[in-house]
């Protein structure tokens, strides 16, 4: 043990001993330093006899500051720049910002939702419409076209027609409507959305100022999508123009809408067409009444929908009072009769309507007459009548060509054109000598017809007969003709009336016989015979003696 030591271990037992005396502080065993003396490799250095860059050098002598290593006699290596560490470590990260047109954002959230990237999408971002048509587009992938979208200033439209669109991809489209203010159409026709997915695409809607058009056409919405679009318009929505075309609409939709009119009535353009609104009449015959107070509506379209009967037919004709109608299209439905009557009478207050299309209706001849008996007139203003597949008649046409002379920009279309006038009846006379006639040639062996045989009679001064006379010579003449057709051919050529019965004209009955059968002559009669008398001979004079000879031999 050293001194050093034993110095020490007696200090610390005199303060244990007297642990009531202090001691000093440079007496504390804490604060002796024993230092680790002179470096050798140092030593070796100042005398010459160590060069660095053996390799063997300890780290703990390289001095650190800043990030960097300094100059140092034992380290001959440029300083090493700090890599981002503290950057990384005590700064936030960089804010990426993309352009408006939303090229570059499309493909980063691409790469982030690990999506292909629609190239007719990424060019049309430049473009004013973007059409995805029949595209198959990933339903998933539209998040990406939304976020693209959003602040977008060249796309005012774009068409998903006949994309599987889910309900996600409803939700982020009418997420992206929120923001974008240049979007003015969009097309979802056959996106297969669903109730559902109309629900979570009206969620954001009305907060929207831009969009005029939304076509939610063959979406399988049925009465209770109507009910979320009649949620999206109480709560502030504007939508000028609503296409809801093959959804399974029904009276009770109707009723919905009726809703939506009292809060927007500012419609141009309303598309009904291919529902069920005959089902529950009344609610479309109410839908109907609001729609006559659009100030705005323009267009119209309630085809194939079977609307019928008179209710319906008086609330289309208050739907014509309203102030711009320009177009309304009731064909493929079940008007005529006494609906058709009203919708003749609203032609009368359609004060700009141009266009009424009433084709194919089961419209009678004279439907179409009363509807184009209205044109004529100068206060009635329909440029564009079109009755396709109605059937009318002359009298149709005769009004028609009068219209064309007077409106002569004026366009009516009709279906098939029927004579109404009533067939001549059948010629009895004819009828009954065709039908001897051909009895006559049938039978091989009679060698005269009823044209001849009416000659021989008036040849025989038989112009004038009864009815039994007449049956009598018919017989007697070997025509092959029964007695109800030989009656038929007495009433057919009646003679003058006799309190004896019924009697034929014969002269009347060769007149029509030789119009009819003018080659058919008798043979003419050959001229009667002279009768020459026969001249006896005159008898030979006898001489007087041999007769008087002869006279006495006898004797």
């Amino acid at each position: 043990m050293t001194q050093d030591t034993t110095e020490v271990t007696h200090l610390i037992l005199k303060h244990d001993d007297d642990s009531s005396v202090e001691v000093p502080v440079s007496e504390w065993s804490s604060m002796i330093n024993e230092g680790p003396g002179e470096n050798p490799k140092y030593a070796l250095y100042a005398a010459g006899l160590y060069r660095p860059g053996s390799g063997e050098i300890c780290a703990k002598h390289i001095a650190m500051s800043a990030s960097s290593v300094l100059i140092h006699p034992y380290y001959h290596y440029p300083a090493i720049p700090d890599p981002g560490i503290k950057e990384a470590i005590l700064e936030p990260e960089e804010k990426v910002i993309y352009t408006d047109d939303g090229q570059a954002k499309y493909l980063a959230a691409c790469k982030d939702m690990n999506q292909y990237v629609v190239e007719t999408f990424y060019k049309g971002l430049l473009e004013e419409k973007i059409d995805l048509k029949y595209y198959c587009v990933d339903p998933y992938g539209v998040k990406a076209m939304a976020m693209a979208l959003r602040n977008n200033k060249n796309v005012t439209s774009i068409d998903f027609t006949d994309n599987f669109l889910n309900d996600d991809a409803c939700f982020h489209l009418g997420e992206m409507l929120v923001t974008n203010l240049v979007m003015r159409e969009l097309n979802l026709t056959g996106c297969r959305i669903g109730a559902s997915g109309v629900k979570r695409l009206m969620a954001n809607l009305p907060t929207n100022r831009s969009l005029r058009c939304l076509n939610l056409s063959r979406n399988k919405l049925g009465d209770e999508g109507a009910k979320y679009i009649l949620d999206g318009f109480v709560r502030g929505l504007e939508l000028p123009r609503l296409i809801l075309r093959y959804n399974d609409l029904t009276g009770e939709a109707a009723n919905y809408l009726t809703e939506a009119l009292e809060t927007y009535d500012r419609f141009t353009l309303l598309d009904l067409s291919w529902n069920k609104l005959s089902l529950i009449p009344y609610g479309t015959f109410h839908l109907l009444l609001q729609l006559s107070n659009c100030e705005n509506l323009e267009d119209l379209n309630l085809s194939w929908n079977a609307l019928s009967g008179p209710r319906i037919g008086s609330a289309i004709k208050a739907v014509m009072s309203a102030g711009k109608l320009k177009k309304l299209d009731i064909s493929n439905n079940r008007f005529s009769e006494d609906a058709v009557d009203d919708i003749a009478d609203g032609m009368w207050f359609a004060k700009k309507m141009q266009t009424l299309d009433l084709s194919y209706n089961p419209m009678t001849v004279n439907d179409a007459l009363k509807i184009i008996g209205k044109m004529k007139f100068g206060r009635v203003k329909v440029q564009n009548l079109l009755m396709e597949n109605i059937i009318v008649d002359s009298n149709f046409m005769q009004q028609l060509r009068h219209i064309k002379k007077i409106k002569k920009k004026v366009i009516i279309t009709h279906g098939d054109v029927i004579d109404t006038s009533k067939p001549p009846d059948p010629d009895l006379r004819e009828i009954v000598l065709n039908r001897a006639d051909f009895l006559t040639k049938k039978q091989k062996k009679v060698q005269t017809d009823i044209a001849l045989f009416a000659q021989q009679l008036v040849k025989e001064s038989r112009t004038k007969m009864n009815a039994k006379a007449f049956a009598e010579a018919v017989e007697a003449s070997g025509l092959p003709l029964n007695d109800d057709l030989v009656n038929e051919i007495i009433n057919a050529f009646p003679g003058p009336k006799s309190g004896k019965g019924r009697t034929i004209d014969v002269n009347h009955l060769v007149d029509f016989a030789k119009r009819k059968w003018p080659d058919r002559k008798l043979p003419p009669t050959p001229p009667p015979e002279i009768v020459e008398p026969v001249v006896e001979p005159e008898p030979e004079p006898v001489p007087k003696g041999k007769a008087a000879k002869g006279g006495k031999k006898k004797k």
